[in-house]
Formats: structure tokens, C-alpha cells, sequence
């Protein structure tokens, strides 16, 4: 055992996860665990092929150097393992409808998947220990972000930038059979490139897409730099300089158990109905009841929405506009209901018009605040309530105690559709059959290459 500077002979938290995380194989795991897998796996990549025509997926691919051996999702071009991580996590952010882990405040999989995809196409690696490798990767996120992460440090940086590259780099080394000192090194070499500002919600810029793509990069740079012997600071994460030092500014927990008793914070992953930020959700759905009731918007004096108060807090969640792009109305509650309740519907239509004198006049007439039961059940339950207060004089109320997820029929629905569009209906369903296979898969790298354009098919579907 490698002991710390202080010559105690305390495990680090970095080597306890390592060491806790490699001694794992699929058999630890229920069925319903590894089925959980194959279903985000499903859901990423749906949401990469959806988002592969955006103008931040088409920057990505652009900046990717040609040559190598991993798959940039959807397109013919080869590239390095973190270019292609790069790319194809930021397509997988691209519709803002990415799996969500609520505790952690964090997108897990737009960082695991891309890891492991191009990290597949390097190494022999069965199908089974790739879906280890994920849910391990999503246990160590989630279990650093639960104990590291509060709505106030949620508000200036990004979640998914401070805890998904020590989980992915964990990840990528169960994934290659790397030994518990290099396991360790990784994670903590990928804690020192934990980041991603909040300041995008205000500015209106695009750099939140890009944050998974930097966190995937940096996860394969860790992961093949700890394979080369170099060893990173133990202590990354509780050290005096570490990672909860820097970001939490309190100490860091004694312990960070992975799996305890048994329970897989896979588990606690949800899947986006709506592509929309994760605290739109429930507030959106609750609006669509409200619209089933309402004979037209005119009709409507006032808006109110509760929700819990890290939803209120959240940047972006409480902007009353204007909304420069589709991605800040997507992150507004106030807009995600207005809309929804104008609409009558909740789709990607929803966002495609931004001054929409209907929308935009519900917005002004809207109140958000913070509600105190919906904060005490936060984040086990995501609750929220729209009330809506016609001119007559008649208020219309719906409540919705959590977030309803995108069920394994609607998850697998749109994952043929968009893999449908983009690879044609047999190969999108040979990429289907090989994901529910994944478990006796021999070669994983086989799901990556089925996501793969030949020069040929690239040129046909661009001209059709």
C-alpha cells in the first residue's frame, strides 16, 4: 500500500475508489444494473447522432486530427482517441437531452461513453467489461459529486466539468486492465484538469457543450499517461490543494464508498424526456398538464412555478430574457413553461422560437420561486408546480412530486430514429442488436465502428 506524505499509512481517496473500482467485474452487478448501461449507451448515442448537424458538433469534428483508429460518431473520419472522445462527447451534449444524475448535478455518460468508445478501438476489450467500466465511471463521478458539489459552487462552475474526468479516468483504466498504482495516478491526473465556468448562461455563449468534450479528451490523456508510468498526487483529492480545498474550500470526506450496500448510483440516472436543462424538466411537464386545461394563452394574467431552490439558483434557470440563443431558452424554466403552455407540447419546436410574441409576453407575466418542500426532497425527488391564474379570475394547478423519465420504449424510439437517419435502418439496428448483446460481445470496439460513415455513404446521405 502506498501510504501518504504524512506518513500515516491512510489509503487516499483516489487509491480506496481504485482499489474498490478494479476489483469489480459484471457478475457484482444486477441485471437490472447492467441493462441500465446498455440503456444509456442507447440514449447517448441517440442524442449524438440527433446533434451531429449542429454548428457546435460540426466545430468539434473539425478541430479533430485526421488519422488514427477512433470513430467520430456519424461521420467516415478516423482520429485520435481524444479527438474522437473530444467530438463525439460534444454531440452527445449537443441537444442539452443528455442523462442526468441529480445529486451530482452532472452529466455522466456524455463523458463515460466517449471515453470508453475510442478507448475500445484501441485495445482488445469484451463487451462486458465495457459496461463495467461505464457503471464504474458513473459511480465515481456521481459518489465525488455528492460529496463535493452545492448549489452555491454549482452556480460559478460546472458539474459536469469538476467530477466526470476522475470518473471517466477510472473508467477507462478498469477498461484496459490498468494496476491499482496506475488506476490511481490516473484519476488523480484527471482531477487536475477539473474545470468549466458558469458564466455561458449569462453571456450566451456556447462553451458548455464543449465541457464534456474537454473532460473526455482529458480522461484518455490521464488514463494513457498513468500507462506510461507517470504518477499524479495521491492526495488530489483531499490534499491541501486538492480538488475539495480548491473548489468546496472545506475538507473532503474521510471516505468516498463506491457501491455501498450494494446500490449503483447508475440507478439514480435519469433520462431526459425534455431537451432542456435538467431543472426544466419537471416544471415543463407540469405546464403540459396545465395546457390540456387552457382554452388559449390570451386567457392567462399570471404564471407562477415552484421548484427546488437549487433549480432556482441554478445559472440561466431564473432568466425572464432576452434569449439570445436556443441554448439559453433551454435553460430558462420560465421560458421552457411559457412555451410548453403556448405550444400545448414539449419538443425541440419549443425552442426554435425565440421571440415569439406568445411565449415571450408569458415569460414577463411569470414568477419562479423557490419552494421548501420541493428543497427538502431535492435531490431524491425533483418536484415542481406550475399555477397558472386566468383573467377570469380561475387558476389552473398542476404539481408534479419528481421528474417522469423518458421510459426504455421512448429512449429506444428515438435512438432508431436518429441512428436511422444518419446509418439507414439496417445498420442502426445491427448497432441496436450489438448494444443488447454487449454482454457477450468479444470485441466492444465493434458498437464504435458500427457508428462509423464509409467515404462512400458520407457523400450519399450529404447529397439526399
Amino acid at each position: 500500500m502506498t501510504i501518504g506524505p504524512t506518513g500515516s499509512g491512510k489509503v487516499s481517496l483516489a487509491r480506496q475508489m481504485a482499489r474498490s473500482g478494479l476489483a469489480l467485474d459484471l457478475g457484482d452487478f444486477g441485471p437490472e444494473v447492467v441493462a441500465k448501461a446498455r440503456l444509456c449507451l442507447l440514449d447517448f448515442l441517440s442524442c449524438a447522432f440527433e446533434a451531429g448537424h449542429h454548428p457546435w458538433s460540426r466545430q468539434a469534428v473539425e478541430i479533430a486530427q485526421a488519422g488514427g483508429s477512433a470513430t467520430i460518431i456519424g461521420t467516415s473520419q478516423l482520429s485520435s482517441p481524444a479527438d474522437a472522445a473530444f467530438a463525439n462527447a460534444v454531440m452527445g451534449h449537443g441537444l442539452v437531452r443528455e442523462d442526468m444524475h441529480a445529486a451530482s448535478i452532472a452529466h455522466h455518460g456524455v463523458v463515460i461513453w466517449p471515453t470508453l468508445l475510442a478507448l475500445s478501438e484501441q485495445a482488445p476489450l469484451h463487451g462486458a467489461r465495457l459496461l463495467s467500466a461505464a457503471i464504474i465511471g458513473y459511480e465515481t463521478g456521481a459518489r465525488i459529486g455528492r460529496a463535493l458539489l452545492t448549489s452555491d459552487l454549482a452556480r460559478l462552475y460546472r458539474p459536469t466539468g469538476l467530477v466526470t474526468p476522475p470518473g471517466a479516468a477510472l473508467a477507462g483504466s478498469f477498461a484496459l486492465g490498468l494496476s491499482e498504482d496506475q488506476a490511481t495516478s490516473a484519476v488523480a491526473i484527471a482531477a487536475n484538469t477539473s474545470s468549466g465556468l458558469n458564466e455561458w448562461p449569462h453571456a450566451g455563449g456556447s462553451d458548455m457543450y464543449f465541457h464534456p468534450g474537454f473532460a473526455a479528451s482529458n480522461a484518455i490523456k490521464a488514463v494513457g499517461l498513468a500507462a506510461a508510468g507517470a504518477f499524479g498526487s495521491e492526495t488530489i483529492l483531499e490534499g491541501e490543494a486538492g480538488l475539495f480545498a480548491a473548489y468546496r474550500r472545506q475538507a473532503a470526506p474521510d471516505s468516498i464508498t463506491l457501491f455501498p450496500d450494494g446500490e449503483s448510483e447508475i440507478m439514480a440516472v435519469y433520462n431526459k424526456p425534455v431537451p432542456a436543462c435538467n431543472f426544466a424538466q419537471t416544471a415543463a411537464q407540469a405546464a403540459l398538464r396545465v395546457s390540456h386545461e387552457l382554452v388559449g394563452t390570451e386567457e392567462i394574467d399570471r404564471v407562477v412555478i415552484h421548484a427546488p431552490d437549487a433549480a432556482v439558483r441554478y445559472p440561466g434557470c431564473d432568466s425572464m430574457g432576452p434569449y439570445r440563443n436556443a441554448l439559453q431558452a433551454k435553460m430558462s424554466i420560465p421560458f421552457s413553461v411559457a412555451a410548453t403552455l403556448t405550444r400545448g407540447e414539449i419538443e425541440e419546436e419549443n425552442y426554435s422560437e425565440l421571440d415569439d410574441a406568445d411565449i415571450i409576453r408569458l415569460v414577463a407575466v411569470t414568477d419562479l420561486r423557490a419552494d421548501p418542500g420541493f428543497t427538502a426532497a431535492f435531490p431524491g425527488k425533483q418536484g415542481a408546480e406550475v399555477t397558472v391564474h386566468l383573467r377570469s379570475g380561475r387558476t389552473i394547478r398542476h404539481a408534479l412530486p419528481d421528474v417522469i423519465a423518458a421510459t426504455p420504449s421512448d429512449i429506444r424510439a428515438r435512438f432508431r430514429a436518429a441512428a436511422t437517419g444518419v446509418l439507414g435502418e439496417d445498420r442502426a439496428h445491427r448497432l441496436e442488436q450489438l448494444i443488447d448483446g454487449c454482454e457477450q460481445l468479444g470485441n466492444a470496439g465493434d458498437i464504435a465502428a458500427q457508428c462509423r460513415l464509409d467515404a462512400q455513404e458520407r457523400v450519399l446521405r450529404s447529397a439526399s
